[in-house]
């Protein structure tokens, strides 16, 4: 069973005013920048089959950095579809829903946690298909989505796994099961 490592892009402004980003396709602060480059070290150590970036530039920005300029798009590693929810932080929303939760109620207009969960799939199955390990730079909820979906988890379950910006995560296997071998290890922590 091949590894599947996950990179979180680096700090954005709205990462840093915790505002959901979806499809808006906005560029890495200098310390996302400086994030995405002190991921080259430690992925220089490995091999990679294949090597996928979302299309957003914040991804393949980051992709660049770290050492992967070449790295395929695949359209599917996208960020979720905020919808309506585009751009707000969850404290604003929360003033209107009190008790709304992205993992059970997504977002109107936008992508519901079975579409995500089914996106997910879909490049599982691609991923599976590749004889080694393979590198995926995305997005902090999508890949808490995908996480989830290679674990065996629904896709909701990603609320339980954390994605800092410039993070990196390595799904492994034991004993033929998936399994975390890393998660959200950051070069500054």
């Amino acid at each position: 069973m091949n590894q599947v490592w996950l990179v979180r892009h680096g700090e954005t402004e709205w990462t840093v005013s915790k505002q959901h980003t979806g499809t808006t396709d906005i560029p890495l602060t200098p310390q996302g920048e400086e994030d995405a480059r002190a991921l080259r070290g430690e992925l220089a150590k490995q091999s990679f089959a294949a090597v996928f970036t979302s299309p957003l530039q914040r991804a393949r920005r980051t992709a660049e950095l770290a050492g992967f300029p070449d790295a395929t798009v695949d359209d599917r590693l996208v960020e979720l579809n905020y919808g309506d929810y585009e751009g707000r932080t969850s404290a604003e929303i929360h003033k209107e829903r009190p008790d709304w939760l992205l993992w059970r109620d997504g977002s109107p207009g936008g992508e519901s946690m079975d579409e995500a969960g089914r996106r997910a799939d879909a490049v599982i199955e691609q991923i599976s298909a590749v004889d080694g390990d393979v590198l995926l730079f995305g997005h902090g909820h999508f890949s808490r989505v995908l996480g989830a979906r290679l674990l065996g988890l629904a896709a909701s379950e990603g609320r339980l796994l954390m994605l800092g910006p410039g993070s990196l995560s390595v799904i492994g296997s034991e004993h033929g099961q998936r399994a975390i071998r890393t998660w959200n290890w950051q070069s500054k922590i």
